[in-house]
């Protein structure tokens, strides 16, 4: 039987949908690799993040759940504790026990236990300090990265802070270590995992001194296309070592990004990083694997990237226990350009200021404040017009669907899990999660 397939998922830091040229031809951004990698793989036209921004989005990325389900919609910060307890199977952890060899290299920002405490500053850590309840604890073999884009400089390695860099530095090193492990494992016979959660083209905008002027962009302007440039630049050297070390034939590659760029929409989409509205959180999406994708192929399959978990389960041949990825559809079908694949019944999307389910082109969005609000996204891709008033019977469809999301404590077939969080936007039974979750609201019904 063909070995299973390595896997490489290369996260973008507030990519917008706008930004590559293959996404939107009229972008005056360089992303080479990211192009070719559609050209050589399949592109999703319809492709989502569980949240609008980083956090949330990671944990839904990890552990194939929405993470409204534990009240994160904020982000977190450089001395946050865990918000995955070590007890829930995530992505790594499952693949690790079905052999393969397991990294995450690059930006974390799903918290951690710092065991002497508060020993530094919000921006910097100190040389030597410990954490526990990390990468490690979650399925990673090996960990080497940094906690948030806003504390960039300190670098740590497995559990310790092993430098202090500044930030121009970060990426290059990241690299390098990206592809120093995927030159060793080259010379193992075990598949591996690869998570590179990259920090472009979030800020600090600081292009490494090679990509100065590569954008051909000049100004401010010049310095964030070289920024978004030098990320992609990253992807092509992954690219290249898969090629190089012999493993791109074996190999599943995964681009896409944690959200909408930063204060930066790109019509038709509305909105940005931080909106509910599709600049929030539709996502570019591309995916390679030789002998199993078709060179390309355009999908418009609507996905989220909560489905990872199940699509690496669907893959491996292997079901998933009832209380993991409970919010995760296997999107191999689509991969596979099966004619008859299951299409996912709905998706939630959140952003602090509300969720949206997303059915077929209906997407109806609840707000924090009471407002509702739905859209045919077939006819209305700049979500203009709220066509709740003349659709009533596609409104209680939806409220239907979403309660039950919440009620059931999953999005997919399998037994009833318990609820951590009053949904929507209720509180957690013991304590409250964040400041944003401070206002309680009635639920749908």
């Amino acid at each position: 039987a063909k070995p299973p397939p390595n896997i490489v998922f290369v996260l973008f830091d507030d990519m917008g949908y706008g930004q590559p040229p293959s996404y939107r031809e009229a972008s005056p951004f360089k992303t080479p690799n990211l192009d070719s990698l559609a050209r050589q793989g399949m592109r999703f036209t319809d492709a989502h993040s569980a949240a609008a921004n980083c956090t949330p989005t990671r944990y839904g990325i990890l552990t194939g759940r929405y993470p409204c389900r534990i009240g994160q919609y904020g982000v977190l910060k450089t001395y946050s504790p865990p918000i995955i307890p070590k007890t829930r199977l995530t992505v790594a952890s499952f693949l690790k026990g079905k052999g393969y060899d397991t990294a995450c290299i690059g930006k974390w920002h799903l918290g951690m236990n710092w065991v002497e405490g508060k020993t530094g500053e919000e921006n910097q850590l100190p040389i030597g300090a410990r954490m526990t309840d990390g990468p490690n604890a979650l399925g990673f073999d090996y960990f080497y990265g940094f906690t948030h884009a806003r504390n960039i400089g300190s670098i740590i390695e497995q559990e310790k802070v092993v430098a202090n860099v500044r930030g121009i530095e970060n990426q290059p090193m990241m690299i390098k270590k990206a592809l120093q492990y995927l030159e060793e494992r080259s010379r193992e016979d075990k598949p591996f995992f690869l998570y590179f959660p990259a920090c472009p083209p979030h800020s600090p905008i600081v292009p490494a001194e090679e990509f100065a002027g590569k954008s051909g962009i000049a100004g401010k302007e010049g310095k964030y296309a070289d920024w978004v440039y030098q990320g992609d630049y990253m992807l092509g050297q992954i690219m290249n070592a898969l090629e190089k070390n012999g493993q791109a034939g074996n190999t599943l590659l995964i681009a896409t990004g944690d959200n909408g760029a930063a204060k930066r929409p790109y019509p038709p989409l509305r909105e940005a990083k931080s909106s509910i509205y599709e600049g929030g959180h539709r996502e570019p999406f591309v995916a390679r694997w030789p002998g199993k994708i078709k060179p390309g192929m355009v999908s418009h399959n609507i996905i989220c990237l909560n489905d990872f978990f199940a699509t690496c389960a669907d893959i491996l041949e292997t079901d998933l226990p009832a209380n993991a990825a409970e919010d995760s559809v296997s999107f191999l079908p689509a991969l596979l350009n099966k004619q008859d694949a299951p299409v996912r019944q709905a998706i939630i999307n959140q952003a602090s200021e509300g969720l949206a389910i997303r059915q077929g082109f209906w997407k109806y969005i609840v707000f924090r404040n009471g407002t509702r609000e739905l859209y045919n996204l077939k006819e209305d891709i700049s979500e203009t017009k709220d066509v709740a008033k003349t659709n009533t019977e596609v409104v209680a469809r939806l409220e239907k669907i979403m309660q039950s999301y919440f009620d059931r404590g999953r999005s997919t077939p399998g037994p009833v899990q318990k609820k951590e969080f009053e949904l929507p936007f209720g509180r957690k039974s013991e304590k409250k999660r964040n400041r944003k979750n401070k206002e309680s609201s009635p639920s749908l019904k």
